[in-house]
């Protein structure tokens, strides 16, 4: 620990310094255009709450200048004749690079005169207006400022009611007790593959996100009741967005920290022309810094890098074209690994005489091309081609081992006598993508959109499993097959008046592979009434694709007989209903309260009267067998949120849930599924002391974030009455299935700080982060299994412990 002190000292010493007498300020500029059709809006007023204050209009273009801003937080407010005002709170000023804002206003239903008009703040609304209910919306600044987010977008997430993790340094998410499966993450509009490094099959697991926060413009999370265009997903919507670059000037950014070394570029392809690129490049430093011993990475070595970049290319009278991109490859080797460590294909035991040495290698890419153009003054068309890919290659090796202990019974080494190879994946799963939508705005009260996708996917897997000292294989999955999808919607708002607004519409899903089909109504309703009080109500019945390799798995029959009884699986189908209350505390504060209840019903299940299983319970760890759609659940909670926005230099977030996760297979036993953990509890809160120095030109904060919940429900060893183990690992008799999901062991709960330091010079802003996660190394157990090198044969998976992470930034 007091090196890494030492070493945030020495990054401060550096870098800081006097600088130049003069105020430090910076140019905010930007585009202010209408939210329906894209079209630049000509003459709106916008005003800083500075001193002394500072405004611009915009152009012909629907551009806008203001000129030495000073460094800081400030608001911005934008007002325009016919439009709903906009306040634009907490944009962050730094010297080192300019604020570049795309800023969308929607027409008012009220003909009121401009001078009337107060205006309003709704912060956390969605971006998407369609999505009226279970609807968060994340911006780049919260990513950055609440603690554990490792500079990592999707673990912010957990910071929210009704969200949780694994708690085992996955980036799993888990959404009201559904399963991480089944959350749809999405880029630029268009759906992509799991963005996580070190991810398997199930579009699960992954320890690193290639999404990187400095890149991102406000995205939005979706929990339930999803909007009409939102298909092929059951427990959430991550409806991800990159920023533009800088169209006028080359800024660059350089990141150096103990997961990774960063560097961005952006600017402009010409001057005097609108277009803009984007590019940032990430490689791992994890190897190096646990050679340093500043990590510990158990057993093994990780390798990751990864790139993201966005074009941005207008053209006067053909729209506006985008051209993005998100890929990376990681791999890494472990030595003896242990369900410990991470789970593994198998009956994840770990034996005296025996190791299990796991290499893997992973890849994904997803790239596409968007076009937009206006359709006349009330119309706008989108289109999208995208292309998006994933690949897996798993080895699994059992070595036999003589292990050498020391006097007092610690192991000081192994020697490996036999070596051979239990189990071999190699998955590939590319993807093309095409998109059309149409918008139309009939008047101010009342939009439709209409859309179609198309996904074309090229899957082509294969797994074996070796017995016998690797001599004998069993093909577990052989397979290159086409299957296709056609999704369609549509959708429409209507503004009754100013406080009530309808949000109605269908989404069509079809499989094309086996003919299956659904047709699901979407129903939002949002009431704001006097008070600043809002109610939503919100209803939606949705559908899911199970994972590929179900579809075409190769089952032993009875007689012998190996075939594929799944190819005529249906879709996974849930009725969500969801009911809300807001309470406006004051410019800068709100309650809310939500509950829910989510009907599950065709779910696939083991086609066995005695078995537990269905696919809404798989982990890591897979299992291939016949499958039905037979099988039933239901999810059901109630939210609460008290959250104070940042002003003021501080703010605080405390939400708790309360809920159940439930699944019924084919044995007719209702069970809890592993995701139901009954509760969680977040307290987040954070201070900032700006204007710090001789020259006032330092930021200091402080941000914390403790957490509460219900540990994982777990399928325990065999024990007989008297509680002891009943392990038989030659007969494959290790758990106990009839108690599948019935406890728990341990509450996790963790503790983490972050703290940043900002120092503005006149051409560069520098940022040094550091995070604490998990303070206390609580190391609460998560699952157990069996192994014989374990006092009581009992090993046990448990919470990620202590871990720092420190980061220096500049921008230039």
């Amino acid at each position: 620990m007091k090196q890494k002190l030492s070493l945030a000292i020495l990054f401060i010493a550096i870098f800081t310094g006097q600088i130049s007498g003069q105020t430090l300020t910076q140019t905010m500029r930007g585009v202010v255009l209408d939210a329906d059709n894209q079209q630049p809006l000509i003459g709106a007023k916008l005003i800083l709450n500075v001193e002394p204050q500072k405004g611009a209009m915009t152009d012909a273009e629907g551009l806008f200048r203001i000129e030495k801003v000073p460094i800081g937080r400030v608001s911005l407010q934008v007002t325009y004749l016919g439009y709903e005002p906009l306040v634009v709170q907490n944009l962050v000023v730094n010297s080192g690079k300019e604020v570049v804002l795309t800023l969308e206003m929607r027409e008012s239903t009220a003909k009121l005169q401009e001078i009337t008009i107060t205006a309003t703040q709704n912060k956390g609304e969605a971006v998407n207006e369609m999505a009226l209910i279970s609807t968060r919306s994340i911006s780049p600044e919260e990513t950055n400022r609440y603690a554990g987010g490792f500079n990592d977008p999707s673990r912010i997430l957990s910071n929210f009611a009704g969200i949780t993790s694994t708690q085992d340094g996955a980036n799993d998410i888990i959404v009201r007790g559904n399963s991480p499966k089944y959350v749809q993450w999405r880029l630029e509009g268009e759906q992509i593959t799991n963005p996580n490094h070190f991810g398997d099959q199930s579009a699960v697991g992954g320890s690193v996100s290639i999404l990187n926060n400095n890149l991102l413009a406000a995205s939005d999370f979706h929990t339930g009741a999803f909007a009409p265009e939102f298909g092929d997903a059951l427990s959430g919507v991550y409806d991800v967005r990159l920023r533009a670059g800088n169209n006028e000037k080359t800024e660059f950014v350089f990141g150096l920290g103990l997961l990774g070394t960063e560097m961005t570029v952006e600017g402009p392809f010409k001057k005097g022309y609108g277009g803009s690129f984007l590019l940032n490049y990430r490689y791992s430093t994890v190897g190096l810094v646990s050679d340093l011993g500043l990590v510990d990475v158990v057993n093994g070595v990780l390798n990751f890098q990864d790139a993201t970049f966005k074009i941005v290319l207008p053209t006067k009278k053909a729209g506006l074209f985008s051209v993005y991109g998100l890929g990376g490859k990681s791999s890494f080797q472990f030595e003896d690994v242990t369900p410990a460590i991470w789970i593994t294909p198998g009956n994840n035991t770990t034996q005296s005489e025996t190791r299990n040495d796991f290499d893997k290698k992973s890849h994904l890419f997803n790239g596409g091309i968007k076009h937009s153009i206006a359709i006349g003054s009330k119309g706008l068309l989108q289109t999208g081609l995208s292309y998006s890919s994933e690949g897996i290659e798993d080895d699994i090796f059992e070595a036999g081992v003589v292990r050498f202990y020391d006097d007092e019974g610690e192991l000081i080494r192994d020697s490996v006598i036999s070596k051979s190879q239990t189990f071999q994946g190699r998955l590939r799963k590319p993807a093309y993508r095409g998109s059309l939508t149409y918008q139309h705005k009939f008047n101010a009260r009342s939009k439709v959109q209409i859309g179609s996708k198309y996904t074309l996917f090229d899957a082509k897997f294969e797994q074996n499993r070796f017995s016998d000292a690797g001599s004998q294989k069993v093909a577990l999955l052989d397979f290159h097959e086409n299957i296709s999808t056609v999704r369609n919607f549509i959708s429409w708002k209507y503004r009754a008046a100013e406080r009530l607004v309808l949000v109605a519409g269908l989404h069509n899903m079809n499989v094309l592979l086996n003919e299956k089909s659904t047709l699901e109504p979407r129903l939002a309703l949002e009431w704001r009434t006097t008070g600043n009080c809002k109610i939503n109500i919100g209803y939606g019945r949705h559908s899911n694709m199970e994972s590929i390799h179900h579809y075409f798995a190769k089952v032993k029959q009875p007689d012998g007989s190996v075939n594929e009884p799944n190819r005529d699986l249906d879709l996974l189908k849930a009725d969500h209903f969801v009911l809300g209350f807001e309470r406006r505390l004051g410019k800068n504060m709100r309650a809310k309260v939500e509950f829910y209840y989510q009907h599950l019903f065709d779910l696939p299940v083991e086609n066995l009267d005695t078995s537990y299983f269905a696919t809404i319970v798989e982990g890591l760890d897979f299992r291939y067998v016949d499958l039905v759609n037979a099988g039933k659940g239901k999810n059901y909670g109630v939210e609460i949120t008290l959250e104070k926005f940042f002003s003021r230099n501080y703010y605080f977030l405390l939400n708790g849930s309360i809920y159940r996760s439930k699944y019924t297979p084919l044995d007719g036993i209702e069970r809890n599924t592993p995701f139901a953990g009954d509760y969680l509890v977040n307290v987040l809160a954070g201070k900032e002391f700006p204007r710090l120095g001789k020259r006032k030109n330092q930021t200091f904060a402080l941000n914390t974030r403790m957490f509460f919940g219900g540990g994982r429900k777990i399928i325990p060893l065999l024990r007989d009455a008297s509680g002891n183990l009943a392990v038989d690992v030659a007969k494959n008799q290790v758990w106990d299935y009839s108690r599948a999901f019935e406890t728990s062991l341990d509450d996790p709960y963790q503790i983490q700080v972050s703290m940043s330091y900002k120092w503005n010079k006149r051409r560069a802003t520098h940022e040094l982060f550091l995070n604490l996660d998990n303070i206390t190394n609580n190391k609460g157990r998560i699952m157990e299994f069996y192994d014989e090198t374990e006092p009581g044969k009992v090993g046990h998976m448990t919470q990620f412990g202590f871990f720092p992470n420190l980061m220096y930034r500049v921008y230039f």
